[in-house]
């Protein structure tokens, strides 16, 4: 039996000299609208492009059914992948990539939004430049609930940055969220999958693809929308320390990255960690301000990272 399901729809049955695979995987969110703006400039562009949907263990029935009859209603080639159980981000995006039948393999999150013109920006793009991976950078959308006010304040201080910065920064500036490679790139560095849960999964994967391939940083980026409230955050960056001290054992290099530098900072202090309850309240306070919100944050997630490497 294979590991996960696999969908086609009629335009995917018929579709022939695929450039691009547009690969997105999900867990409980709702491509949908994503998916929805990207067919429609695929069909009215005539693009050879096709989109590749993960359900990472289908957790929601009632949303992989949902979404099985909007692939099937889109006029462009789509197919929905449904896991047979939960992988996780790194063992998703490999199926996805193992799956995908163009030439370059587009990686976008669920919960992204995108111009009008993102996608032929995308093909002009590997029709103009010799590389073999792009990461298009990203914006922060517009928060609708106040208390996404400090998750996206985060995102535009350290994430939202133009290609130019980016490619000053290099490898480890890219994101698996508007991420662009070449499929024979992606069969020779995959995702490393003991990276477990979230974070870094994405880094790792760039600084190893830097030393057989040539990436670049360009302007075309997509919105993103899925925001989280502090709480869910902090839970996150906590989690995420054990595939940071990963990242950092598996390349040295990186020592100098200024996370690293800050963990080894508080490793230093006796008792740092009996300050992550400050650092948390104050991350969560409504009234604080905001730069001393993310501060609090980053504080927060170089202690956890302090007690892992």
């Amino acid at each position: 039996m294979s590991e996960y399901a696999d969908y086609s729809n009629r335009a995917a049955t018929m579709a022939s000299g695929i450039q691009m695979s547009v690969l997105i995987p999900f867990y409980r969110d709702d491509p949908t609208p994503l998916v929805s703006a990207l067919a429609a400039e695929i069909s009215a562009h005539e693009l050879p492009i096709e989109i590749v949907l993960f359900d990472d263990g289908e957790p929601d029935p009632d949303l992989n059914t949902r979404i099985a009859r909007a692939v099937d209603a889109l006029p462009a080639p789509a197919r929905l992948l449904t896991a047979r159980r939960n992988v996780g981000r790194a063992a998703g995006r490999n199926r996805l990539a193992s799956a995908a039948i163009g030439e370059w393999e587009l990686f976008l999150d669920a919960d992204m939004t995108v111009a009008e013109h993102f996608l032929r920006t995308w093909l002009e793009q590997i029709e103009t430049d010799g590389f073999d991976a792009a990461f298009g950078g990203y914006t922060a959308d517009p928060v609708q609930d106040k208390s996404h006010q400090l998750h996206a304040a985060l995102a535009r201080s350290s994430d939202e940055n133009s290609a130019q910065c980016r490619n000053e920064i290099g490898a480890t500036a890219f994101c698996t969220s508007n991420l662009l490679a070449r499929a024979d790139l992606m069969r020779k560095v995959g995702f490393d999958e003991h990276f477990t849960g979230w974070g870094w999964e994405d880094v790792d994967w760039a600084v190893r693809a830097d030393q057989i391939g040539k990436l670049m940083h360009i302007d075309n980026p997509a919105g993103h929308a899925g925001w989280q409230s502090p709480d869910i955050l902090l839970g996150k960056f906590r989690d995420a320390a054990r595939n940071y001290a990963r990242l950092l054992e598996k390349h040295p290099e990186l020592a100098a990255l200024p996370g690293a530098r800050a963990a080894r900072i508080l490793k230093a202090i006796p008792g740092q960690a009996l300050l992550r309850g400050v650092w948390a309240l104050m991350a969560q306070s409504p009234i604080a301000p905001m730069k001393a919100r993310t501060t609090a944050l980053k504080l927060w997630r170089a202690s956890w990272a302090a007690d892992a490497i």
